[in-house]
């Protein structure tokens, strides 16, 4: 099991997320959003998995304009320029991603390995 979270210091979602895998005694990677951001290729495979659209944080300032607006080779462009824009948290196993705090999936992911 390979565990990415993909969060933000001041976002309570990606805090549960790294107490869900801590508790269990999983190995994970934390990156930081805002400082490290994600990698084109982790990005396209991220929305593969959820969806261009759900993965664009309305709370942005720039989100309407961006959903509205932009094609998807745009999005996709604006989402690895500004991290800002990516909700948190994106927990990633392999090639399977989810958004938001979803301990089901994440309990079916770690009943898997087993």
């Amino acid at each position: 099991m390979n565990i990415q979270i993909f969060g933000r210091g001041k976002c309570f979602d990606s805090k549960k997320a790294e107490r869900f895998f801590k508790e269990r005694r999983i190995k994970y990677q934390y990156i930081d959003l805002d400082r490290y951001g994600m990698s084109r290729g982790e990005l396209k495979s991220v929305i593969a998995v959820i969806g261009i659209d759900k993965l664009i944080n309305e709370k942005h300032k720039d989100a309407e304009i961006i959903k509205a607006y932009a094609y998807d080779d745009n999005k996709i462009d604006a989402l690895f320029d500004e991290p800002g824009l990516i909700k948190t948290p994106v927990v990633r196993n392999g090639r399977a991603a989810t958004l938001g705090y979803c301990p089901d999936v994440w309990g079916q992911w770690i009943n898997n390995k087993e």
